[in-house]
């Protein structure tokens, strides 16, 4: 099991994408005229800020196509519960975000989504020695309310550490609603 160069890879695709993010960009007064893959794009190309729950849990997106949405993160010792493993509660946000944006990547412009359910099974325990993760979602299935798509938490050894299926509302936004507060990452 060689990791090295697959850590390497990912390091070099994280400076790239955080190269171009701005965590300090105002977000626009409504978001309602963009597709999801134009909210993306604009946040990739550093005009809109990224979800700052990844500034808090340390993940970043790293690939979003229709469909299709990919994060990296990098477990540390302050997201441990008190057994000394990273806390149920990130694997479940990361994941969360995964598969919400993969299916926010399909929406058109005045459409929304909000997460009704997330179901995440952790099969292997996290800790700092692993130094990346990566997290991809991947619709399943897009009707006009509802959405469902799957996601896997992966080392970069390949080893499998949670995956998660949810279900998400699809909703019309109101044209002057700020949009930004559903936007995930």
């Amino acid at each position: 099991m060689v990791m090295d160069p697959v850590v390497a890879r990912w390091t070099a695709q994280e400076i790239e994408v955080r190269s171009r993010l701005n965590v300090d960009a105002g977000a626009p007064a409504s978001l309602a005229g963009l597709t999801g893959m134009e909210l993306f794009a604009a946040i990739f190309a550093g005009d809109i800020p990224p979800a700052p729950i990844g500034l808090t849990l340390d993940f970043i997106p790293i690939h979003m196509e229709p469909g299709v949405a990919v994060f990296q993160g990098r477990p540390q010792r302050k997201h441990y519960n008190p057994l000394g493993s990273v806390h149920g509660g990130w694997f479940a946000t990361l994941l969360d975000s995964a598969v919400g944006c993969a299916v926010h990547t399909l929406l058109p412009a005045g459409k929304g989504f909000t997460t009704l359910e997330l179901k995440v099974n952790m099969v292997r325990a996290l800790n700092d020695r692993v130094p990346l993760v990566r997290a991809e979602g991947k619709v399943i299935h897009q009707g006009r309310q509802v959405a469902t798509a799957e996601g896997r938490i992966v080392g970069p050894d390949g080893k499998l550490y949670a995956h998660a299926t949810t279900t998400c509302l699809i909703f019309d936004v109101p044209a002057n609603a700020q949009e930004s507060s559903h936007v995930r990452q």
